[in-house]
């Protein structure tokens, strides 16, 4: 009976089965293909530890030798975290060569980096550079097993990869060709966010990497329109959408050298940032009534205002009930104050940060002590 990988974690109260990155995948198939080419003889499983510490055991397949080539394929699993690249087959060709040492090459179904700041140069293979020390590291430890001490060369290919790579993030990162083989601990954590947030800081490493030294981050879609209607998407600042991910995109950019940074977003998204809030999405924290409630509370309101505050639905109907009470104003001015001061702490003296705030149905709402500053280093 063919061995499944087992491994269970708990997210959301609910048990989730875990996965395998596609590097790990590759790094599989290099060591069943490395064997077969050495021994004539296909092994029925493969095996290795993960960075992560965890052991992956999978069956092989399309198992091939031919013309001095030998060829292996592990599925694509990543157990209850289904993206675009479930059920592929990642395949290692290898081949010995007169170099010594292990040699990875890309081919068909492995995109090709185009542009600078990803984690491989650009017109490399988009093998990450785990996985390659994880497919380097599986085909040496045959190799020594075996006793050949010559050189290998890897090829990895993904039939399909050019058509999944569609809906990935690699067409927007300059990916062309297929997908990434990627991975930092080897094993995919069903619904894990920690993806999205890495894609976020790439871009925001990659704008770095092509010259930029000031940058707007913005939430979403909302945040495009506001800056296109305030004509700032034309003074020649780049622009990354950072989805939830504040803290993480905070951090990226004091990592990647920027001097500054201004972020704008929809009162619903940054106003949690007066609470310091640095993941706002709605699992993590919902509190905006709550913050709306607290500064109104700091800036004289009463306790009906207060008790109208907390049960409203929408961030709008907060501002709705502010004005009514005549303290739009001066709530406003304490939470950006908050959100400074947070910024501020995150950025941690790396970069000036400032932030500005909308609404869809109110308009612009404001801007933190520092915008005025950073805007005018733009010109």
């Amino acid at each position: 009976m063919s061995p499944g990988f087992e491994h269970y974690i708990l997210s959301g109260g609910k048990r989730l089965r875990c996965g395998y990155t596609t590097g790990t995948c590759a790094a599989l198939a290099a060591a069943g293909a490395v064997r077969l080419l050495l021994t004539g003889t296909p092994p029925p499983f493969v095996s290795l530890e993960t960075p992560k510490g965890i052991t992956v055991e999978v069956p092989l397949e399309s198992c091939a030798l031919a013309d001095g080539r030998a060829s292996c394929a592990v599925r694509k699993d990543g157990g209850d975290d289904v993206d675009a690249t479930a059920g592929l087959l990642i395949f290692a060709r290898a081949e010995r060569q007169d170099l010594p040492g292990v040699a990875i090459k890309g081919g068909r179904g492995v995109g090709r980096v185009t542009k600078p700041g990803l984690d491989q140069p650009a017109g490399a293979a988009a093998i990450n550079r785990v996985p390659r020390q994880m497919i380097r590291e599986a085909a040496a430890a045959v190799c020594r097993e075996l006793g050949y001490g010559g050189g290998i060369r890897i090829t990895i290919s993904v039939p399909g990869g050019e058509e999944a790579a569609k809906k990935t993030f690699n067409p927007a990162l300059g990916i062309q060709g297929g997908i990434s083989i990627l991975g930092t601990s080897g094993i995919v954590e069903p619904m894990s966010l920690r993806a999205l947030a890495d894609t976020v800081s790439l871009e925001i490493r990659q704008t770095a990497a092509l010259g930029g030294r000031h940058i707007i981050l913005t939430p979403g879609n909302f945040g495009l329109d506001f800056l296109r209607a305030q004509g700032l998407d034309r003074r020649g600042v780049p622009v990354v959408k950072c989805s939830n991910f504040l803290g993480d995109a905070l951090d990226a950019c004091g990592a990647s050298g920027f001097e500054s940074v201004l972020m704008v977003g929809h009162i619903g998204k940054l106003g949690k940032l007066s609470g310091g809030i640095m993941n706002t999405h709605s699992r993590c924290a919902d509190c905006r009534t709550e913050l709306f409630c607290a500064h109104a509370a700091v800036c004289g309101a009463s306790p009906e205002v207060c008790r109208a505050l907390m049960e409203a639905v929408s961030s709008d109907a907060c501002i709705a009930i502010l004005d009514a009470a005549g303290l739009r104003k001066d709530v406003l001015e304490s939470m950006l104050s908050a959100v400074q001061r947070h910024l501020n702490r995150r950025a941690a003296g790396a970069f000036r940060v400032g932030a500005m705030l909308f609404s869809n149905e109110y308009g612009p709402l404001g801007q933190t002590e520092t915008v005025k500053e950073i805007m005018e280093a733009w010109k």
